[in-house]
Parts: C-alpha cells; structure tokens; sequence
C-alpha cells in the first residue's frame, strides 16, 4: 500500500453502531462483520492516523424502546444501552489483539477489573500510538453514542468525525420512500439542523457545529471506503460550517 498518499485526517473518531455489528442478525454480533470493519480499519493504519472508535450497543439493547409495557424506565434502559457499549467494545478489542495491533479501551463507566476509566489527559497521550475505544456512551442516560463521537473528538482534538452507516450519505429526505430525494455531497450545519434532517442527532451536530469539526457520513458496505476518505476522496456526505 501507497505510504506516500496526502493525508486529510490524521486524527479520527469514528463511529459505529451497534445495528453495524448486528448485520442480518436478530440481535448480537455477525463475526463476519466483525472481521470487516477490523480489516477497513486496518487498511488505513499504514498511513499513520490516529484513530478513537465509538461503539454503540444497539445490537443488544436500546434505551430509546423501553416503555411502561416491559417496565423499563429510559433512563434505566439507557445505563443497560451503556454497558452494551463495553461488551461490543470487548469484542472489538478482542479482534485487534488478535491481529496484533495495538489498541486499548476505555470506558466512561469505570469497570476497572477488564478496561480504564476514560481520562481525557491519558487518552490523548495513548491515541498517538494505539487504537482506542471508547466504550460507555457519556455514562450518562438521555445521550447518544452520536453525541459521544462528537464530544470525544473535541476532547481529543480529532480532525473530523467520521460515521459509518448502511446509507451512501445524507438526503434531503428518505431515498426508500422519495424517488426526488436530493443527495449532499456538502452541506452545513445550519441547513441540516433548519430542515430536520435526521441522520444524527441535534446534540451531536450543535456541538461539531460549535467547535468547527466536519462529521463525514459514508456508506461502510463499500469496502475500502476509510481508506479514500482518508486519502481525500469524495466518498458520501461531509458536513461542516458553511
């Protein structure tokens, strides 16, 4: 692999939902996922980026779906959607070791007998040399991972965002369901947050708004997409201050 390529972020934090690691799968984890997104993340550690990863749990456990009917109150729901995090989180870390890379977890919930508690000062000296997770959410309910993501890369001093999902990008409405829905290559903060666009939520996108950091939204189906858009390539959606 070509070294030598033009670098457009050199620190990340990137995104993946737990539903990414579910695959076709009623619930918990496609091991062929897994190895996947192990090996599009493996693609780009050549050219040297710094790289945060935040899990979701969604695989295992939403917050958002508990009601009076299966007595789980939100906030509950959401501590069990955290903790989901650590798991997939585990087994994340598990696979990198397993291919001899270096990588460690951290988690906003302490657990101190199998990962750290995150530390801001810690974690900006460890990204330097290793891979890390982020597992835990905020470690508070009522947030998303999306906001997690966001936060950490003002945290960390991370160039952009980078989320993975299953769509090419963003439209201005449900492609599925509009056949006129219109694709963004670019597209700001204000228009997104005006027009209700839901591709994260408006947390996350205020804070990237207010500290100027790009959230880039690709399609991770498409392999070898990381890699382009590391290297510069127009591969889905970036938004950022106009």
């Amino acid at each position: 692999m070509n070294t030598k390529k033009k670098i457009f972020y050199n620190r990340i934090i990137l995104k993946i939902s737990g539903e990414f690691l579910q695959g076709k799968n009623i619930s918990g984890i496609d091991n062929k996922l897994l190895n996947y997104i192990i090996q599009e993340i493996q693609s780009i550690l050549p050219l040297g980026i710094e790289i945060g990863i935040v899990i979701g749990g969604g695989n295992l456990f939403r917050g958002r779906y508990c009601n009076k009917n299966n007595n789980v109150k939100r906030v509950l729901g959401d501590q069990i959607g955290m903790i989901s995090t650590i798991i997939n989180g585990l087994l994340l870390y598990n696979s990198f070791k397993n291919k001899l890379i270096n990588v460690y977890l951290m988690s906003s919930l302490p657990i101190k007998s199998i990962c750290q508690e995150y530390n801001i000062f810690k974690a900006i000296d460890l990204i330097k040399n290793n891979i890390i997770i982020l597992t835990g959410g905020l470690g508070n309910p009522l947030f998303t991972t999306d906001t997690t993501a966001c936060l950490r890369a003002i945290e960390l001093e991370a160039d952009a965002v980078l989320k993975a999902t299953k769509v090419n990008g963003v439209y201005s409405k449900d492609p599925i369901n509009y056949s006129n829905a219109k694709f963004f290559n670019l597209i700001n903060y204000d228009y997104l947050i005006k027009n209700k666009i839901k591709i994260m939520d408006n947390t996350a996108f205020l804070l990237a708004r207010d500290y100027n950091i790009p959230i880039h939204i690709f399609n991770i189906y498409k392999p070898g997409s990381l890699y382009k858009i590391i290297t510069g390539q127009i591969i889905g959606t970036i938004i950022k201050n106009s």
